[in-house]
């Protein structure tokens, strides 16, 4: 053993520099204090939200663009707060390190009745409701354990890309462990597949692929979530095959390439791409989470006879399954067996972010869905990370071609309203330190910015540069599409948008905010260099008309609507 030793707190915060963690995000409380003075020690710096909801909300968003992230809450009351968020980012395969300073471990064993417990002597029932939302749970209340506690844990997170749990008692911060253990890194290697199931596998692939006439591919979040982005854009290069996206799988392609066709969400499609998936002889199907609004509401009219599935944990080829088989070794061997001569050519779509004819002939100047999502990609960059509310922006980003490289952040599976704006101080912070030339841009309508709009006020203490485009319709405009359009439970109380960031502390100096309601202001303010140069933090209220939507939430809304009516 060596005679250098590193505390359980410090060892845990250089295993998370050693993920690529910076940033920690979080809330401080008297259970964590003593772990926060260490984080310096470790290389990493404290972010401080408003309340813990926004903080899991932000560490998600920072996990999207870094790979991992890290989130710090006190027990119970901090971290129930937090749940919430956490579970989202467990149901959309985001990998979140959940730490909460957790009491003395003699004050557990005797059961003292402690502020923020139940009261009942139970100092597990917290733990045990993290059950359900993350991979892999640990107490570190045994030092000699705790080192290999906080890698398993750590790996998991990784590996699965899902949330952890670690309870950190405030007597085990500074316990001792030896630090030689530091310099063996993580294990963050795949388990391999069985060589044998995966050749099978990889065989039979190939031959479907060669006898298909008619082929596409299409991309879905797990793609992303579970890094296989670059054997997706290799097979997309190699292949040729026409290329599809669903709504949590935008930005996995390419979209400025030849080969992408579209956003696929069944009945809710753009009419050629419905028909062009829908009529596919073999669907290659990578990384899919069919859920409600990522599938049309359940409207994908895939056959099983016609597809095979990539996931991260399995691999379905039409009727069989095989359980065990990870995608990401299965597309290597792909790519690296395949006789592309051997695969037939196929026809491409015509894409642009061209303005419909009805709206480019159109005297009005109301800013509406069918006019403002085209135009908004004719104004984005290459690299740019966009994020789009649950709402009618993450259904209105689905007529928006994206260039080269651009990341896409929503939450479409979990749909917490609100989410957005804290993943956007999470995304835009991972961005300041690692990729400082990217725009991050936030779409998020009037009723969901007021459930988290104090987390503009950590975006502006940390000073970061992000554009918010609020979009004022007066209201819940995606609950009123599913039921009830006047009701005035869809109402909110107006606000003065352009007074936020004044609120929060900005100055001219460091902030700008903008008012358009005419699409000729819209055209002013993207011909505006300084504006889209993005060198401060910046709001724009959007005004579009109340009972507007866009095309794809018009017909999600019908299939909801009769799907909550359903007995």
């Amino acid at each position: 053993m060596s005679s250098e030793k590193v505390s359980v707190g410090v060892y845990l915060f250089k295993r998370l520099y050693e993920l690529g963690v910076r940033g920690v995000h979080g809330v401080p409380g008297d259970f964590n204090l003593t772990a926060l003075d260490l984080l310096p020690e470790a290389g990493l710096y404290w972010v401080g939200n408003c309340n813990e909801l926004n903080a899991a909300y932000a560490s998600d968003g920072y996990a999207r663009i870094k790979g991992i992230s890290a989130l710090i809450t006190t027990f119970g009351v901090g971290e129930l707060s937090a749940l919430a968020g956490v579970a989202g980012s467990f149901s959309e395969h985001v990998p979140v390190v959940h730490i909460v300073g957790i009491p003395h471990t003699s004050a557990q064993k005797n059961g003292l009745l402690l502020h923020h417990t139940l009261g009942n002597g139970d100092f597990k029932v917290f733990e045990k409701m993290s059950e359900h939302v993350s991979v892999a749970q640990t107490i570190l209340d045994n030092p000699i354990k705790a080192a290999s506690e906080i890698d398993r844990v750590l790996q998991a997170c990784w590996i699965k890309a899902r949330p952890v749990y670690i309870g950190l008692p405030t007597d085990m911060v500074f316990k001792e462990l030896d630090a030689e253990l530091l310099k063996t890194p993580l294990d963050l290697t795949i388990p391999p597949n069985n060589q044998d199931t995966e050749d099978e596998v990889v065989l039979e692939i190939s031959q479907l692929i060669y006898n298909s006439k008619n082929t596409v591919i299409l991309a879905d979040a797990c793609a992303i979530r579970h890094r296989v982005l670059d054997e997706l854009h290799e097979l997309i290069d190699k292949t040729r095959l026409p290329a599809f996206v669903s709504p949590m799988g935008k930005g996995a392609i390419n979209e400025e390439s030849t080969p992408f066709g579209g956003v696929y969400v069944g009945d809710a499609s753009r009419e050629d791409v419905r028909q062009r998936v829908d009529d596919a002889e073999l669907i290659l199907y990578i990384g899919g989470l069919q859920s409600d609004f990522n599938s049309g509401g359940f409207t994908y009219h895939i056959s099983k006879k016609n597809t095979v599935e990539f996931h991260s944990d399995h691999i379905k080829i039409r009727y069989a399954e095989f359980p065990g088989i990870e995608m990401g070794s299965v597309l290597r061997k792909l790519l690296d067996t395949l006789d592309y001569s051997k695969i037939q050519e196929h026809p491409t779509a015509d894409l642009s972010n061209t303005i419909p004819k009805r709206e480019r002939e159109s005297l009005s100047e109301v800013i509406n869905h069918a006019w403002f999502w085209p135009r908004v990609g004719q104004w984005l960059r290459e690299g740019d990370v966009v994020i789009t509310e649950t709402g009618t922006s993450s259904f209105g980003i689905f007529e928006t071609r994206f260039p080269k490289d651009v990341t896409a952040i929503s939450q479409v599976l979990w749909g917490s309203i609100g989410y957005s704006v804290g993943a956007l101080q999470g995304a835009a912070l991972a961005c300041k330190e690692s990729f400082p030339d990217r725009r991050v841009i936030l779409f998020v309508g009037d009723g969901s910015l007021q459930l988290t709009v104090q987390e503009i006020s950590t975006m502006i203490r940390h000073g970061l540069k992000p554009i918010i485009f609020v979009l004022n319709n007066g209201g819940y405009t995606i609950e009123r599409i599913i039921h009830g359009m006047e009701a005035n439970y869809n109402d909110i109380q107006p606000w003065n948008h352009t007074e936020i960031l004044r609120l929060f502390g900005g100055s001219p100096e460091n902030s700008s905010s903008y008012q358009v309601k005419t699409k000729s202001q819209v055209e002013d303010l993207f011909r505006d260099q300084t504006f889209s140069s993005a060198p401060k933090i910046q709001l724009v209220e959007v005004f579009m008309p109340w009972q507007d939507a866009p095309r794809a939430l018009l017909k999600i809304g019908q299939i909801t609507a009769a799907m909550n009516a359903k007995v």
